[in-house]
């Protein structure tokens, strides 16, 4: 199996808020602009839980594709307790078809106060963490309403499946013919590893069932931890690929031996899928537009942009200051890498 066969170039910041945290992002080109889909909240209430509690999906748009992109509004805002996302949007995956824009992404819903701030529990965080399911909202312009839907699309299954307690990250590929593949994340129980399975259905917006009962990609060992997919569909190769984040759980760094780094599978079936010897498509090292290298704390749900010809443009992953995981130093942001064919 063929390595993928293109690298990252000089980075920029492609977008940046001085008032919000931002993470995750998805991006389309549509009506003569780039559309950058992510996720804010407000910066004085930390970083921390606040992604599962406060956060909401925002619309941004620029002339160039690596930015700088300009906030335009925010997209998916609360709604009410009563809706399976009615207090919190995140992880963007925008599509187009057939005159439609696919708005999929994760939604939560919670009883109690409203955190403003660090001070919630650990068992009050999981209970909201298990309340994640994935959501879309339709729109027939990029710059119109995007509608939702009053339940999930896909729902976690019963205790006796690996999948029992959430559906999150969706990653979604939509064929020529409209059938739709959408690769999403669970884990069996709190603390458990992080698994991806695959789920299709007949149109973009169609009642989605799962391919397969077990997860995709399964290891060996039971440590080897993988999260945050981008899927897409290569129409030349008759190919599924998937960039995905290698993750660590009990200090044991699967797939690249790095954490952090993003690293290539590709399938004939979206099922099935292989990697290669040399997977790793980009690290937490970062060279910028003017020379500077940096080792960033974190390269997250990473997103490519294709061009006309299918062959990707640039890599954008949520980021933030700070050398360490997670030590963001009170800032995040979003990186547009260039990518060259090698």
């Amino acid at each position: 199996m063929k390595e993928f066969p293109y690298q990252v170039e000089s980075a920029t910041l492609a977008l940046t808020d001085p008032d919000h945290y931002l993470w995750d992002c998805s991006v389309i080109y549509a009506e003569g602009k780039y559309h950058m889909f992510s996720s804010h909240w407000n910066k004085d209430w930390g970083f921390g839980w606040n992604w599962v509690y406060n956060s909401q999906i925002i619309h941004s748009v620029a002339d160039q594709p690596q930015g700088p992109y300009k906030f335009l509004r925010v997209v998916l805002p609360r709604r009410g307790r009563q809706y399976f996302d009615g207090m919190n949007t995140h992880n963007t995956c925008i599509r187009y078809y057939d005159g439609k824009y696919y708005l999929y992404y994760m939604g939560t819903t919670y009883g109690g106060e409203i955190p403003e701030g660090e001070e919630t529990s650990a068992e009050r965080n999981i209970e909201v963490w298990n309340r994640k399911r994935i959501g879309v909202a339709v729109a027939d312009s990029i710059y119109g309403e995007f509608v939702r839907r009053g339940a999930p699309i896909l729902e976690p299954r019963g205790c006796e499946h690996w999948d029992c307690t959430i559906t999150t990250n969706p990653a979604v590929a939509i064929l020529p013919d409209g059938k739709t593949y959408m690769v999403y994340k669970s884990r069996r129980a709190a603390g458990a590893t992080l698994q991806l399975g695959v789920a299709v259905a007949d149109r973009p917006d169609g009642e989605f069932r799962r391919l397969v009962d077990e997860p995709i990609l399964q290891f060996d060992h039971p440590d080897v931890h993988v999260e945050d997919p981008f899927l897409w569909y290569d129409e030349k190769r008759k190919k599924f690929c998937i960039l995905a984040k290698d993750d660590s759980k009990n200090g044991h760094y699967g797939i690249t031996g790095e954490w952090g780094c993003g690293f290539y599978a590709e399938s004939d079936d979206c099922i099935h899928f292989t990697i290669p010897e040399n997977p790793k498509v980009y690290s937490r090292q970062v060279t910028w537009a003017d020379g500077t290298v940096t080792q960033q704390g974190n390269m997250e749900r990473p997103w490519l942009l294709f061009d006309e010809q299918g062959k990707p443009t640039y890599l954008f992953c949520a980021s933030g200051k700070g050398s360490h995981p997670y030590s963001f130093e009170g800032e995040t942001f979003i990186v547009a890498q260039e990518m060259k064919e090698i």
